[in-house]
């Protein structure tokens, strides 16, 4: 047989011929640059300058919506009907309606208490309101520390029951399910639920019910998320911006244009016919929340969120939860949206106009375009047009736009403008791992039905003891838990494209690539967050 060598794939004809590999490789890259990367990146750019004009429109739109709400229209108490509870002498309790109370579980050691508390000193007369304790531990001791628990507050005269399964089936959805099945529940109304680190005030039923008695539309009262632990570490700070925003503009908008948002999952109160008209909860996604409020909306079912009802609640600060946190919404609401989008486009009991919106703006620009658009254009195309010169970003998309939609996204949390910057930096590391949750949601790949409960920290780092040594752990396992591999392989990528624009390019993209390597890098090592000591 002939040898077969590196010189049998590029003809000796050609000029600058070598036998150098690397001077073979040089050949090969000039003969397929301009035919084929040149046309094929500049492609991407126009992709990815068609999405940020998408994503940059949304947001103009929310902006100008949520002033001309804040400015011109009316408050909830005045836009509905509403009047206060008050007791009735002659009626006694009779004069409230029945509520249940759903908290749901999972192994929620640090926090259990505080939710059970909380839940049990709601201002409601306790003759008509059940609380619902869903505990789907697997943690025996864990378990048992709940049902005491609960039966603690029993013993003071509160209606409270303690529910176990056999399996987990279904996850929260699963639980959920279950709770609504039994006999005592037939007697409520509505239903509240609170996931394990949530705190309501004690007024929260007071305040919301009354919007669900007096509009028999309305299916669902959502209450806003205050955070506890914002202020923990750079970690909760980013979180508490992304998630202000959501509160502050996307729902307020959808609750006053089109009585219709996304269920946030917790923090809010449901009408319970509407959840058994709309199909009850279903287990198909990881986005069961969202799932149902798809559902309830498209029965002609509308929604309202009170700004001003705030429910406090913990952020996850550890990355790794967060990073778990993020996996499942970005790949539930993909996932959701290619099982529902043609159920929703034949619908007809509700608008085309509110059709539009929910799968344009509710779920393929906020859901899909905003988190490949960040990731592919700012990690991949971006640095790529600096390797390959021929191809050119405009200023415009480069830049400005980026900038208004940036500004657009502070308007949620005021306090934190001036960590903007490192927000945007984090979000685009972020936008790597939900991009690739929306792919696995979309093409329902391997990782499209992936439950883990975010981790709660309740007051786990106060009560730990700063005198003891830390404990003393492997390389392997420390590699395992905190080496990000991905992101340790995109730094690279971008110092090497840093570099190249340094010595050779012409736009000064360099600074910004410098900065987004060292955000890369610090998350590839997991350095952010709270590092939580082993007990």
């Amino acid at each position: 047989m002939a040898e077969v060598s590196a010189k049998s794939f590029i003809p000796e004809s050609l000029p600058g011929y070598t036998t150098d590999i690397a001077g073979q490789i040089g050949l090969l890259w000039e003969l397929i640059k301009a035919p084929l990367i040149v046309p094929l990146l500049r492609i991407c750019v126009y992709i990815c300058l068609a999405m940020s004009i998408m994503v940059f429109i949304e947001r103009l739109y929310m902006g100008v919506v949520i002033i001309l709400v804040k400015l011109f229209w009316k408050k909830p108490e005045k836009r509905y009907k509403w009047e206060p509870m008050k007791d009735d002498i002659e009626m006694g309790s009779a004069a409230f309606p029945m509520v249940l109370v759903q908290i749901p579980m999972f192994n929620e050691k640090e926090v259990y208490k505080i939710s059970i508390g909380a839940a049990c000193n709601l201002s409601w007369p306790s003759d008509r309101l059940v609380i619902q304790v869903l505990d789907d531990s697997t943690d025996l001791v864990i378990k048992d520390m709940v049902e005491r628990e609960c039966i603690r507050w029993a013993s003071k005269g509160i209606n409270i029951t303690y529910q176990i399964r056999e399996t987990r089936g279904g996850y929260k959805a699963g639980a959920l399910k279950e709770g609504l099945t039994h006999d005592y529940v037939k007697e409520c109304e509505y239903v509240v639920i609170f996931d394990a680190d949530f705190r309501p005030e004690p007024d929260f039923l007071r305040r919301a019910v009354p919007f669900l008695i007096h509009n028999p539309n309305i299916a669902l009262v959502q209450a806003r998320w205050r955070f506890v632990n914002a202020d923990e570490c750079m970690l909760t700070r980013m979180q508490e911006m992304s998630l202000d925003y959501h509160f502050t503009v996307e729902q307020e908008v959808g609750s006053a244009t089109h009585a219709f948002f996304g269920f946030n999952g917790t923090g809010g109160i449901w009408r319970i016919a509407a959840i058994n008209e709309a199909g009850g909860w279903k287990d198909r996604t990881t986005v069961e929340d969202m799932d149902l409020a798809v559902r309830a909306g498209l029965k002609g079912w509308k929604f309202l969120y009170l700004g001003d009802l705030q429910v406090k609640s913990e952020l996850p600060s550890t990355f790794k939860a967060f990073r778990f946190q993020q996996h499942r919404w970005s790949c539930g609401p993909a996932n959701l949206f290619r099982k529902m989008v043609m159920e929703i486009a034949t619908n007809k009991k509700v608008s085309l106009y509110k059709k539009f919106y929910v799968i344009y703006s509710f779920f393929f620009v906020r859901k899909i375009i905003a988190h490949m658009f960040t990731f592919f254009f700012y990690c991949v195309v971006l640095p790529l047009t600096i390797l390959i010169p021929e191809v050119d970003v405009p200023k415009w998309g480069a830049i400005y736009i980026p900038c208004i939609i940036t500004t657009l996204n502070s308007v949620g949390t005021p306090r934190s403008f001036h960590l903007l910057f490192y927000w945007v930096l984090f979000e685009n590391v972020m936008s790597f791992h939900r991009t690739k949750a929306t792919f696995i949601g979309l093409l329902e790949a391997k990782r499209v039905n992936e439950w883990v409960v975010t981790e709660k920290l309740g007051d786990t780092l106060k009560n730990k003891s700063t005198n003891k040594p830390a404990p003393k752990r492997s390389l392997t396992k420390f590699l395992g838990d905190r080496i990000l591999l991905h992101e340790l392989g995109f730094a690279v990528f971008l110092f090497i494209c840093g570099c190249y624009d340094f010595l050779y390019g012409k736009n000064n993209y360099f600074i910004y690539l410098f900065l987004q390597v060292i955000t890369f890098t610090i998350a590839g090592f997991g350095y952010v967050g709270t590092i939580v000591p082993s007990s």
